[in-house]
């Protein structure tokens, strides 16, 4: 027991309770995490990285909002391309494998669209039989306007190494028979939309017109006559 203290009436209260220890925080690296100072700029950059990505999020959904809006706006419509005619005057494969050809072509280029215009900054013409190219021309850029349909003329004249395999070849004996020829002509475009003020970055379609053309000077054709054809456009 301890000691009374008299000055408390006799009563016994125990020693007396040491004031709490004052402890001190080490504001340093806390181990196994990642921390951050001044919220962004920190030891790992988990902060700049999460502003990066809600930058690049917000971004995203921008670009589609206005994307959309456009596409409202101008409700764009596919380009139409059709071969209206054609007209082949030669096409003879030697033993040499050397081919001559001359070749004209009369595209329409169809812009059915209200308030979109379109600048052609090049188009080159290419003439196939089978999976071998014999030759190809350009035509002169120009801007299409709205609701516009465009005639285009163009010659593909030459000659070239074609060396026709397999099926290829049996398909051009075929064709030499009957007089009419199964070719190809494919349009590389460089292409520009313009939305009022505002022009496109610009655009790589690839068309593709199956064709089958009549040699002029042919006796073998029966009469047959070329039909206007319709193209494939990929953008």
């Amino acid at each position: 027991m301890g000691d009374r203290q008299p000055h408390l009436n006799g009563a016994y209260y125990g020693p007396s309770i040491p004031p709490p220890t004052k402890t001190s925080h080490s504001h340093g690296r806390r181990g196994g995490g990642c921390c951050c100072l001044g919220d962004c700029l920190g030891c790992c950059g988990c902060c700049i990285l999460s502003v990066i990505f809600n930058i690049l999020i917000t971004l995203v959904i921008v670009i589609g909002i206005a994307a959309l809006i456009i596409w409202l706006i101008f409700r764009p419509n596919a380009i139409k391309f059709h071969v209206t005619d054609a007209k082949l005057t030669q096409f003879t494969l030697g033993t040499d494998n050397n081919l001559r050809y001359n070749l004209d072509l009369n595209f329409t280029i169809r812009n059915p669209n209200r308030r979109i215009g379109v600048y052609y900054d090049q188009i080159e013409v290419r003439g196939y039989y089978g999976d071998q190219r014999f030759g190809a021309s350009n035509v002169s850029p120009f801007y299409q306007g709205h609701k516009n349909t465009t005639v285009v003329g163009t010659n593909i004249v030459g000659q070239s190494l074609v060396v026709l395999n397999g099926g290829d070849r049996g398909d051009f004996e075929e064709d030499v028979k009957s007089g009419i020829y199964r070719i190809d002509a494919k349009l590389r475009l460089k292409i520009r939309f313009k939305f009022g003020l505002i022009k496109s970055w610009k655009f790589k379609p690839k068309i593709r017109c199956d064709l089958k053309v009549p040699l002029s000077t042919s006796n073998a054709t029966s009469g047959f006559q070329f039909q206007r054809t319709k193209c494939d456009v990929d953008f």
